[in-house]
């Protein structure tokens, strides 16, 4: 045997994929390179497609290679989520002294959705992962400067799962109808259109303009902080009344 042969085709790696000849990267991966390829491909591709195959050759190695580094494609999913939660750490800080609960949580919400935006499939990512340090740290600080602000640690927590389930559920319906090319006045004008036999329906459609529109957002953003603010009028209610007992 060539042992020469046999320790070039080591060293160079070449593999046949998808009928075409792929020359594999002897360099050293990185967690972080990984991460960030992975997040560059879903914007390509999307979740669906984002295959560890798929990923691997982007990165010129075997997809074997990415397990040296991820036990499994859902702890790679892990990582990308919290790689996301990093990007929306710079626009989260501490609740102020004397600032307003509302409107500081009322811009970070804004802030998530921009990110989720900025990336596809961003909510089916985050759903089914586990919670990464930068997500963990994200809620604590959140929840910290809720109960400084005067809510119960149930209700700040609640009141941010409640805040959370409705960002998620209305960047979903913005991306769907992005993938379905479902977004433009003209589209709007269209499914006004088909409307035409409920009349009621129509009317407020045109009145409110799209269901996923920035409007729309705000008005369901500000309908759930109008619920924390009885809640957490409620709490300083009872200690209002315990202290005059």
């Amino acid at each position: 045997m060539d042992h020469s042969r046999l320790l070039n085709a080591v060293k160079f790696n070449n593999v046949k994929h998808e009928s075409n000849v792929v020359k594999l990267s002897t360099v050293a991966l990185e967690r972080g390179t990984i991460v960030s390829t992975a997040l560059r491909l879903l914007d390509e591709v999307g979740l669906e497609k984002l295959t560890l195959r798929r990923l691997a050759a982007e990165l010129g190695v075997q997809a074997p290679a990415l397990y040296w580094h991820f036990r499994s494609k859902q702890e790679l999913l892990d990582e990308m989520a919290d790689a996301i939660a990093v990007q929306e750490a710079p626009s989260l800080r501490p609740l102020a002294e004397g600032e307003s609960w509302e409107e500081w949580l009322a811009e970070w919400f804004r802030g998530r959705r921009r990110v989720f935006r900025s990336h596809r499939d961003t909510v089916r990512l985050t759903a089914g992962t586990h919670p990464g340090a930068e997500t963990l740290r994200t809620a604590e600080t959140i929840l910290e400067s809720l109960v400084r602000a005067g809510f119960t640690p149930r209700d700040a927590m609640w009141g941010i799962g409640t805040l959370g389930n409705f960002l998620g559920g209305f960047v979903l319906e913005e991306q769907a109808d992005q993938e379905r090319g479902l977004v433009g006045q003209d589209k709007f004008e269209e499914a006004l259109e088909a409307l035409a036999p409920y009349p009621h329906l129509r009317a407020v459609m045109a009145d409110t303009g799209a269901p996923q529109s920035d409007a729309a957002f705000e008005h369901g953003l500000a309908l759930i902080l109008a619920g924390m603010r009885t809640r957490i009028e409620a709490t300083r209610g009872m200690h209002k009344n315990d202290g005059d007992l």
